[in-house]
């Protein structure tokens, strides 16, 4: 595959997220509403699109169990299936939730609280302080300290010195600096998108078609974890005819063997890889 630049994502490529970031989702809504949701539901919550930012992930699984408690008798697959028609995202969960009549499920949500749990309990108290100027709605270590790295030095030295790398991540900016430091890797400012730097989130292609732009790339990888990663780059195609995009599938997130190969190939990925390991390799300069 011939590219002058590579974009990574950081969650379930760079570093691993099942023990930091969904088991917040998984045990904020637990702690705040007394039940919750599996690690397979998260999954299809993600698989339904629009949820690359994990907050809001959680409002909607939240808005599920509240949905429940209501009378609302659909299952997980049944409620991620009808966000996926409906668009995606939380605004289509609300939707969701509304057109199925169950308009009770709202009087008990409360998104706000639900993000300052999921943060305590994602950040730990001393670096909820930190990062959020105030003090954790309790004391804990912090998920963020059990984030395996799942990219090797070696991998990273042969990225940085063949190609153009950028960042592009629903992370908040400084949670991506963490990241990004604990692996090892560098990008100037200018060269990364967060969560801080853009409002539309991915599948959204503007912050793959900035980034392009910034590389000065003609050729762009963009590799990620999950179907909005390769969606991205479909989308940024269709946008910038006068560049090539290629998605490309890392099965170290959610998705992984070869159902997630196959969903990978399903969304228009280019290539599935089974670690970002891999990338040296797949990519010609």
């Amino acid at each position: 595959m011939d590219v002058d630049a590579v974009v990574l994502d950081i969650d379930g490529v760079l570093v691993d997220v099942a023990n930091s970031y969904r088991r917040a989702i998984v045990e904020s809504v637990d702690r705040v509403y007394g039940r919750t949701v599996d690690d397979a539901a998260i999954q299809a919550f993600k698989d339904a699109g629009g949820f690359n930012n994990d907050w809001e992930l959680t409002y909607a699984a939240a808005l599920f169990v509240l949905a429940r408690d209501a009378g609302y008798d659909a299952d997980v697959t049944a409620f991620t299936d009808a966000i996926a028609e409906t668009g995606g995202g939380l605004d289509a969960a609300e939707a969701v939730v509304r057109d199925a009549g169950y308009p009770a499920a709202f009087d008990r949500w409360d998104p706000e609280r639900l993000r300052e749990t999921f943060q305590a309990l994602y950040l730990g108290a001393d670096l909820y302080r930190d990062l959020e100027g105030s003090d954790p709605p309790f004391e804990t270590r912090g998920y963020i300290n059990d984030e395996p790295v799942l990219v090797d030095e070696s991998t990273i030295t042969a990225l940085t010195e063949r190609f153009a790398v950028g960042v592009l991540t629903g992370r908040p900016a400084a949670e991506a600096t963490i990241a990004l430091s604990r692996v090892g890797l560098s990008v100037p400012d200018a060269h990364r998108f967060t969560m801080d730097d853009w409002a539309e989130g991915k599948p959204h292609p503007r912050a793959l078609l900035t980034l392009a732009d910034r590389l000065d790339a003609t050729r762009v990888a963009f590799a990620g974890d999950t179907l909005d990663d390769v969606r991205t780059a479909v989308n940024a195609a269709a946008a910038d005819p006068d560049r090539t995009y290629h998605g490309i599938g890392v099965l170290t997130g959610g998705l992984t063997g070869e159902a997630g190969r196959r969903a990978f190939e399903d969304a228009g990925a280019a290539a599935v890889v089974e670690t970002v390991n891999d990338l040296p390799d797949l990519l010609d300069p």
